[in-house]
């Protein structure tokens, strides 16, 4: 492997360490020769400022930051990527992998046997500064855990025999879980559970059932998300770039976001938000550029259809030679309350994967067929140069090349610079598989897979079915960077999820591949209301002075929370609860009517439309005016109130949701902000925001309806909110996180920004030295080891 280049960046192997702060703890480690020096300020809300004079000492000020604040989380996923929750914590728990949760067992043998330790090993063999980031991590975490008695840890690990010193493999471990959250990681069970047919089993075709499998896997509806809004010049009001990132991540487990501020003198000076357990900052600015992400439409993964031998399950044909699969056993050991008992479990895979058992579409191993599953972020060990190529990066071209490494693993690239253009980018780890090889290479009995969701199942039988090579690629068989959609523009790009198709309605994206994105089809609510948003704003229409974007327009377009399901169906589903609802409804009606077709916390009537369009939406025909590819950000709209059957069910989904509130004990025009939220430290504290399906750009999904409201986050929502713009002499940025820094209950960054979101009010994130120095809740540390 040939040594990945960092864009613009260069890490010469000494460099000085910035002059000392007034003032610092220092802390220091055994005598003799020092392998790590950092400084860690604190500003407000427990955010880390690291500054170190190498790669190693930025990983060390990192994982020693993150496990004062996550230690019980981060021990949690060590013990995950390692597969050894059942010896610790028994079979029956649960991982969460990551966003699906798993029974212990199943997590243990995944990681057991799918994760590769060797390979993983070898492709960072040649990247000595990322090999010392990730050593550094491991020594921070391992610092503070020599450096707090396991009595003083936070309460949900305190003297846990789990939480144990970090390696360096498990710093990879942690990176590999990160990278193939979108394709194996999501099919933990499926592979794990792949058997050997029986003797006497059905050798009939395939039945596929892709609905069935959609459900299952959520391949067209993946539960994350995100907003990446850039502008260039000729939409802001100074001329330069300005970004919004509104991530749509998990509140709970190590998806949560993490703020932070690396500084390397003369080589990178970044501020933003990392996942836990990655030493790098993945969304975020520094002095010229700024960048978000969101989860793209590309599929990471194929399925190859194997033909299997006559009479022996265990071997498949390819190119007309027969071929044996390959087996890997997990011994995991079990803790029971009799004891440790050991659990032995096999797992079978070709060159390019596991097998996989995914009986929900009617793949299964029978006695004619078995799927393998290739994963375009095997053993990804890309990532991390690609985002120091990003935290160097002095324009949006720059991050541009930085993606040429190929290490992002399923996310768009949204970014602005000082200069003014905007950048989208899904240069991501694709299968190099085209539309025409799919449609040549799927098994006729599997067509219905194709090209529906974009899900590629292949003929295994042939090596022209494989991905193919495009030398422009560096890692072979994923697609090559120029393959893939880009767009620079001076006025602004976005997504909310949907394909590349419309980052900018004014130059759509044709001709992407199915794998990659679907074009002239449906857009999510989210993605409309985004595009609406910026339109009303660029065209002087949304009640704000101006016609031009600057950070507090970009701030209430987000925090004003319009619905766009409410903007385009509830005046007609007010007007026919009126004529046709009968009296029963009518304060419901009214409720309806007066809503201001918002989910802020002020809005009267919010809570009643969620609970009818989650019925309602599912209704056979049930828009006045269908999909339009012509228009696809205002069609469709209204509802066909006219057509008797959908008019009957559109009322009977109006008296259930009436039901359901009443039920609950909430009246129809109760303030959404009374009735939702969460709650921390016995306080209840309430939120903004809508679910998915009702297409508000702040999205938050809370637990189901029950007495009294909506309580608590579940899944995904707004996660760490930057607004990001540039002056003539810096960066103005504003965020929050809106969970918190801290995971623990015990801490004092628990809830406090949390609190703020509540309040919709925003950190001016202290990006320069003085700004920082002027923080009146700063502290400083200098450790050494």
């Amino acid at each position: 492997m040939s040594r990945l280049p960092f864009s613009s960046v260069s890490f010469p192997a000494r460099l000085l360490l910035g002059p000392l702060l007034l003032g610092p703890l220092v802390l220091g480690g055994a005598a003799g020769a020092q392998t790590y020096q950092v400084q860690i300020q604190r500003t407000s809300h427990g955010i880390p400022h690291i500054q170190a004079s190498d790669l190693g000492g930025i990983g060390y000020g990192v994982g020693y930051s993150y496990a004062q604040d996550n230690l019980c989380l981060l021990a949690d996923q060590v013990l995950t990527v390692r597969g050894e929750r059942a010896k610790f914590l028994g079979a029956e728990g649960k991982a969460v992998v990551g966003f699906q949760p798993v029974n212990n067992l199943d997590s243990d043998v995944f990681f057991k046997t799918v994760i590769e330790p060797g390979r993983l090993q070898a492709g960072y063999r040649d990247q000595a500064q990322i090999l010392a980031l990730m050593r550094g991590y491991a020594a921070g975490v391992n610092r503070y855990l020599r450096d707090t008695p396991p009595e003083q840890w936070p309460s949900a690990c305190r003297n846990a025999d789990w939480v144990r010193p970090l390696t360096e493999l498990d710093v990879m471990r942690l990176g590999e879980e990160k990278a193939i959250q979108a394709s194996a990681g999501a099919m933990v069970s499926a592979i794990v559970s792949a058997r050997p047919p029986q003797a006497r089993a059905s050798t009939a075709a395939p039945r596929p059932d892709l609905a069935a499998f959609n459900r299952q896997y959520r391949l067209n509806d993946l539960p994350i998300g995100s907003n990446g809004w850039a502008f260039g010049r000729e939409a802001t009001a100074n001329g330069r770039g300005l970004l919004l990132g509104n991530p749509h991540f998990p509140w709970e487990t190590s998806n949560r976001f993490y703020q932070l501020h690396l500084t390397l003198p003369g080589q990178f000076d970044v501020m933003g938000a990392s996942l836990g357990g990655m030493p790098v900052v993945n969304i975020g600015f520094n002095q010229d550029v700024a960048w978000t992400h969101t989860v793209s439409t590309d599929k990471r993964f194929t399925l190859a259809a194997l033909t299997l031998v006559p009479g022996d399950p265990l071997s498949y044909v390819k190119d007309g030679q027969q071929r044996r699969l390959q087996r890997r056993t997990a011994v995991i050991e079990v803790k029971t309350a009799n004891g440790p008992r050991l659990h032995t479990r096999t797992v079978y895979f070709t060159p390019e994967g596991p097998l996989v058992n995914l009986p929900a579409a009617g793949l299964t191993w029978t006695p004619q067929y078995a799927f393998a599953l290739r994963d375009a972020n095997r053993n990804n060990t890309r990532m991390l140069a690609t985002w120091l190529g990003f935290a160097g990066a002095k324009s949006v071209q720059d991050i541009r090349a930085s993606l040429n490494v190929q290490g992002i693993p399923w996310v768009n690239t949204i970014a602005a610079d000082r200069a003014g253009s905007a950048l989208y980018a899904d240069i991501s780890s694709s299968p190099n598989v085209s539309a025409a090889q799919q449609q040549a290479c799927t098994p006729p009995p599997l067509a219905p897979l194709f090209p529906a969701a974009g899900l590629a199942v292949l003929d295994g039988s042939h090596s022209a079915c494989d991905w193919k090579t495009d030398p422009a690629s560096r890692v072979p068989g994923l697609r090559a960077p120029d393959k893939m959609p880009v767009l620079i523009r001076q006025d602004f790009v976005a997504n909310s999820n949907n394909s590349a198709w419309l980052a900018n309605p004014a130059a759509p994206q044709t001709g992407l591949d199915p794998l990659v994105g679907e074009v002239n089809a449906l857009q999510s609510p989210r993605t409309r209301m985004g595009l609406l948003e910026i339109g009303r704003r660029l065209s002087g229409t949304d009640g704000l002075p101006g016609r031009t974007f600057d950070i507090p327009t970009l701030q209430a377009t987000l925090l004003r929370e319009s619905n766009l399901t409410g903007e385009m169906y509830a005046a007609d589903a007010a007007k026919l609860c009126q004529s046709a609802g009968g009296a029963e409804l009518q304060p419901a009606c009214a409720a309806l009517a007066a809503w201001d077709r918002r989910s802020s916390q002020e809005s009267r009537g919010a809570a009643l439309w969620r609970e009818f369009w989650r019925r309602a939406r599912a209704i056979p025909n049930v828009y006045a005016v269908p999909f339009d590819p012509a228009d696809p950000v205002n069609t469709p709209r209204g509802l066909n109130t006219a057509d008797p059957a959908a008019q009957t069910a559109l009322l009977g989904a109006l008296r259930e949701a009436a039901a359901a509130l009443t039920a609950a004990g909430i009246p129809f025009d109760a303030p959404l902000g009374e009735v939702q939220g969460v709650v921390r430290g016995g306080d209840f504290i309430s939120l903004p925001g809508g679910a998915e399906f009702e297409g508000v750009l702040d999205k938050i999904d809370f637990n189901p309806l029950a007495p009294g409201g909506y309580r608590g986050v579940v899944g995904n929502a707004s996660s760490y909110i930057q607004t990001v713009g540039f002056t003539d002499s810096g960066v103005q940025a504003e965020a929050v996180l809106t969970y918190s820094q801290s995971s623990s209950p015990e801490s004092p960054y628990f809830s406090d920004q949390t609190r703020l979101f509540s309040r919709s009010e925003w950190v001016k994130l202290p990006f320069t030295q003085p700004e920082i120095e002027a923080d009146p809740a700063r502290t400083v540390v200098q450790l050494s080891e």
